[in-house]
């Protein structure tokens, strides 16, 4: 045996050692970062041929291991703006060079120009809304942007479409076939079985505006050999509601120019489904808008009308707060109740998490191990959910890192003393010439 040899082992054993300290150093200095994931020493022998009776001591190596997949606890805060990921994935960022990288730190703060960045300055990246709902590009990071919430003053958006929807009564009476007692007509001597209902909308400049719908019986239409009559053609007629007459019985007739600002008619079959004329539209003199409206959802069965209109657009008011559902949508949320989306955050992960690359920051790029990234949507392709208003904390266990901090601390003396023997025989060799 080689008493040099023992002596390199046993270096190389405190060396390990060391390494081993050092990860357990830098967990425990993290053990309150959010998202920090715990690192780990492994070790493996590295052995020597020996040949006879002269055995050569080998050494150790170390390799330092993640824990990137396993989940922190998630605990819940006041700020809207901090979002945890519950499953798998990763939050993708950039830095002041404008590099994609993946994080688990989603303490994300408004910075002085409103974009969203965590405690190392990392800017959060989603799709735009701007073009309308975004998709997402599975194998890059094209078309993302800085998710800024700056959302400053009054935002207004005129309508431009609606859906109505709800039920007419199919044991109304057909209105006399005179085109005067039609709501069209915009005269005061509309059947008593003509239906009300009103919808509010919005101008460019986000005023409300009201619109009244008509509806009425027209035909009943009984194909041979005569069941019961059930299938209808109603009339669907739009008026202005500001424009209505006052101090009378009844709204007509509106003064609008041209009368109504939209009419048309919708047919149903005999089980009382829509067939044609679902779309009308509204084409306001007033404001000069065209608001396509859609009744495909209405039916015709023998139950009391129903009807509910939902036009898009949104009032002028202020932004109040920003939101962040389950999928990654962030929603500005106004005074009023309504809300806008902004962006839509997308996730992204690798086939073997734990062979990231680390880098400062608590930020993560991919390499050759640990596969290529691939980017979705929370909540698809096994992608986590987004939990917004809280926080991923550290996955490191303060107890067992402790227990690590003590047994490097043995076995880093152990082979000190091994070190230290075998400087003790040396001495004896130098010793047999004195």
């Amino acid at each position: 045996m080689s008493i040099f040899g023992s002596m390199k082992t046993a270096v190389s054993g405190m060396n390990a050692q060391a390494n081993r300290l050092s990860t357990v150093a830098d967990n425990i200095a993290n053990v309150n970062t959010t998202g920090y994931k715990a690192v780990s020493t492994s070790f493996s022998s590295l052995v020597l041929p020996s040949s006879g009776g002269n055995y050569n001591s080998g050494g150790v190596q170390t390799s330092v291991r993640q824990a990137v997949s396993d989940q922190g606890d998630i605990s819940y805060t006041t700020s809207s703006t901090d979002l945890a990921i519950s499953g798998d994935g990763f939050f993708i960022v950039q830095g002041a060079d404008g590099t994609p990288v993946l994080t688990r730190a989603g303490d994300f703060t408004k910075d002085d120009e409103g974009n969203l960045v965590n405690a190392a300055g990392f800017q959060l990246m989603g799709y735009s809304y701007d073009s309308g709902a975004p998709a997402v590009v599975v194998n890059g990071f094209d078309g993302l942007v800085p998710v800024n919430v700056n959302q400053d003053g009054l935002t207004a958006i005129a309508s431009t479409s609606g859906v109505f929807k709800g039920n007419l009564d199919s044991n109304a009476k057909v209105a006399p076939v005179a085109p005067a007692t039609l709501p069209s007509a915009n005269a005061a001597t509309t059947t008593t079985d003509t239906k009300k209902v009103s919808m509010v909308a919005y101008d460019r400049l986000g005023n409300k505006v009201m619109y009244d719908f008509y509806f009425t019986k027209q035909s009943v239409v009984t194909p041979p050999p005569a069941p019961p009559a059930t299938a209808a053609t109603w009339e669907v007629a739009m008026f202005r509601n500001a424009d209505a007459a006052v101090g009378g019985t009844t709204s007509f007739p509106y003064s609008t120019a041209g009368g109504d600002v939209g009419t048309g008619t919708i047919t149903f079959d005999a089980n009382g489904k829509l067939t044609t004329g679902g779309a009308i539209n509204i084409v306001d003199p007033v404001t000069g808008q065209t608001i396509a409206m859609d009744f495909s959802a209405f039916t015709q069965l023998g139950a009391d009308f129903s009807g509910t209109g939902t036009p898009n657009g949104q009032a002028a008011t202020p932004v109040k707060d920003v939101t962040v559902d389950g999928d990654g949508i962030v929603y500005a949320k106004y005074e009023d109740g309504s809300t806008k989306p902004l962006y839509r955050i997308p996730l992204a992960n690798v086939a073997s998490p734990d062979k990231l690359t680390l880098m400062s920051g608590n930020v993560y790029s991919a390499n050759g191990q640990s596969g290529v990234t691939v980017t979705g949507f929370p909540q698809t392709n096994g992608l986590g959910t987004i939990k917004s208003g809280a926080l991923e904390g550290s996955n490191v266990d303060l107890a067992g890192e402790l227990t690590e901090m003590i047994e490097s601390q043995r076995s880093y003396t152990a082979n000190s003393k091994v070190f230290q023997t075998g400087s003790d025989i040396m001495d004896v060799l130098v010793n047999l010439k004195r």
